[in-house]
């Protein structure tokens, strides 16, 4: 079988709602390659080849460049063995903040003192360090995260922020996610990282942290989930004095998300 490997270079902000969709139809979500020195990054993912995906993809990014101008889509066509590899091909690693470096599990990094390093495999699961709303969560973490704090992570995907929770100094970590396979590679990941004694990786959303208090809870999904989740009490598990880290929000998302938040109480 045959692969089709699509692609567009955008801006940041239409980075995040490419991803959204090449999560929703591609075969392993999407891919997003960033440059510290370009203000563009590239959003892939990977199709079959034929495969029913493919129009209804096509069909929502033609809505989206209704919305905001899009590039035209590049495609290239794989072999098997090619898009076996193909999605770790961009995959270097990635210092991160003061401290942080996310390296791939297939490289070997010597780390300097003072680094903290997450070794990760993405596998299927969203969260390699290269996202920047996953950046600035890793970043968000390491200047506000206490030693000995009680860490809630929703919507984990690889588990790297709930693994850098844990690196930083978490004395216990719950990280969630509704997806089996992001479980199932959230948990080879903690395991890989010698953090399984602090991070329980669950799977389900809110009602796995029933009657659980946090001090920092980090979400970084979409800004509809998030307003949803609000909705559904999650600020109920966030301490008095504790910091909630949200992010995957679009600009034009921005007033909507605050306005769940004022509606929902928040103390963050």
């Amino acid at each position: 079988m045959n692969w089709l490997e699509i692609s567009l270079r955008v801006d940041e902000e239409s980075a995040e709602a490419i991803s959204e969709l090449f999560n929703q139809y591609g075969e392993g979500g999407a891919v997003v390659e960033v440059s510290p020195d370009d203000p563009l990054v590239t959003v892939k993912t990977f199709v079959p080849s034929p495969d029913e995906r493919l129009k209804p993809l096509y069909e929502a990014l033609w809505h989206l460049g209704q919305i905001r101008p899009l590039p035209e889509p590049q495609v290239r066509e794989l072999k098997e063995e090619e898009w076996a590899e193909a999605w770790k091909a961009h995959y270097e690693p990635q210092h991160i903040g003061r401290s942080l470096v996310v390296s791939p599990s297939w490289q070997r990094y010597l780390p300097s003192d003072g680094e903290v390093v997450i070794t990760l495999d993405p596998g299927m699961a969203f969260g390699t360090g290269l996202h920047p709303t996953t950046r600035m969560c890793l970043e968000a973490l390491e200047e506000h995260l206490s030693c000995g704090a009680r860490v809630l992570d929703v919507g984990t995907g690889s588990g790297i922020l709930a693994i850098a929770a844990a690196k930083l100094g978490a004395s216990a970590v719950l990280a969630l996610d509704t997806d089996p396979l992001a479980v199932k590679i959230a948990k080879e990941n903690v395991l890989a990282n010698g953090v399984g004694r602090t991070v329980k990786v669950k799977e389900g959303s809110l009602e796995m942290a029933k009657g659980s208090l946090f001090d920092l809870i980090v979400v970084n999904i979409l800004a509809r989930t998030i307003a949803g989740l609000i909705e559904k009490g999650l600020l109920d598990h966030l301490k008095p004095e504790g910091l909630l880290i949200a992010a995957g929000i679009m600009a034009s998302e921005e007033e909507e998300v605050r306005k769940t938040f004022r509606e929902g109480g928040s103390r963050s």
